[in-house]
């Protein structure tokens, strides 16, 4: 069996969790969360740890066992305590702000760009350099905060550019006479 879906999911105070059939539904203080889970996947639930099994010897039942444990792990942590992804950006002139759900950034293009916060999302900036990305869904935050990044990924020469406030940039040389 997969050694993450070995490891029981202990759920933390305020979380409930609804499984009927195949759709698991994680209610907490930040929200709501659904997933349904495989075919392949029994999911069981005593007291408040959740367990999960492959249904069948097939390795991909096996595989999508840990998968499906870590998917509904990610889910408890969301509606418990959320997740955010900060972006910092570096550049001359580069600023963000928000507007309601939209995050306008000036980049260095000829124009300003507006992303619209996908729904569940919100988009916050500290400073004009700084921009945090929360939600209670681990995949739309990290989806949201990749799309801006996208704009304009940071460069190798001078490290310009819409960076994660973790990433490391390896730096180059400047090309000599």
């Amino acid at each position: 069996m997969s050694r993450v879906a070995k490891k029981p999911i202990t759920l933390p105070k305020g979380v409930e969790v609804n499984i009927q059939g195949q759709l698991v539904t994680v209610k907490g203080s930040k929200g709501s969360l659904a997933f349904d889970v495989p075919a392949g996947v029994a999911v069981a639930q005593d007291a408040n740890v959740l367990t999960f099994e492959p249904r069948d010897a097939q390795t991909f039942s096996n595989a999508m066992a840990g998968t499906t444990r870590a998917l509904v792990n990610n889910m408890v942590t969301g509606v418990s305590a959320g997740f955010q992804k900060k972006l910092e950006l570096v550049g001359v002139g580069y600023r963000a702000q928000v507007q309601g759900s939209k995050l306008n950034l000036t980049l260095g293009f000829s124009h300003p760009i507006v992303f619209e916060a996908p729904k569940g999302i919100s988009i916050e900036t500290p400073s004009q350099t700084e921009v945090l990305v929360k939600g209670i869904d681990k995949h739309q935050v990290g989806l949201a905060a990749a799309k801006i990044r996208a704009y304009r990924p940071p460069e190798p020469y001078k490290g310009k550019g819409v960076r994660y406030s973790d990433e490391v940039i390896v730096r180059k040389e400047a090309k000599k006479k």
